[in-house]
């Protein structure tokens, strides 16, 4: 049985799904609603789930994480995402966007070129991350560095990105390259995409 959690986080609404402990999906956002059907949706097809009152250490620890990183904080990951559910190039794509660190972007082009497939392939599991922000979405941004969409479209969606990256700039300059897998990701300094912002293109 999937266990359903959530509570209020400052100004946003965490929510997360735990099973045989292990984290099966996270969602925030600014309404309670929404944040509880954004996390419903990523949940397996017909799977049996119960919504409790009560919070698991596993709970307590995801979501404990996922306030760290809203507020732009480096985090360790202290417990396992449970993966089975998710379809075989979504996980490389999440296992790929999940080794992007704070005060770095990284492109939907740089991660398609890291695990296979196209930017609109990486863009359509963006669109659907079940571990938002576990797995940091928000440090995918299109090749021109724009924000792209975020959380399901433009608008408000968009304006939390920008946020969330805003919190995560650590002054770094210089690309960088990491091996991810078989393959190598092209990291960006946050500053790429907060500059182009303030230049207003």
């Amino acid at each position: 049985m999937i266990c359903v959690y959530h509570k209020e986080i400052g100004r946003m609404w965490c929510t997360v799904a735990t099973e045989d402990e292990k984290v099966v999906a996270t969602s925030y956002a600014k309404r309670e609603s929404d944040a509880l059907k954004s996390l419903l949706e990523s949940l397996p097809y017909n799977a049996p789930f119960q919504v409790v009152e009560e919070p698991s250490r596993l709970s307590e620890s995801a979501l404990t994480t996922v306030e760290a990183i809203l507020r732009g904080e480096a985090v360790s990951v202290g417990f396992d995402l449970e993966m089975k559910y998710v379809p075989d190039y979504s996980r490389r794509v999440l296992g790929c966007v999940f080794k992007v660190p704070v005060g770095y972007v990284t492109t939907y082009k740089a991660v398609a070129d890291a695990v296979g497939g196209g930017p609109r392939a990486v863009g359509q599991v963006m669109a659907s991350n079940p571990f938002a922000p576990i797995v940091p979405c928000h440090r995918v941004v299109c090749s021109d560095f724009g924000l792209g969409g975020f959380g399901g479209g433009f608008g408000e969606g968009v304006k939390t990105k920008r946020e969330l990256l805003e919190r995560e700039d650590r002054g770094y300059r210089e690309p960088k390259r990491m091996r991810v897998g078989g393959g190598v990701l092209a990291l960006f300094p946050v500053g790429f995409v907060l500059e182009r912002l303030k230049s207003g293109c």
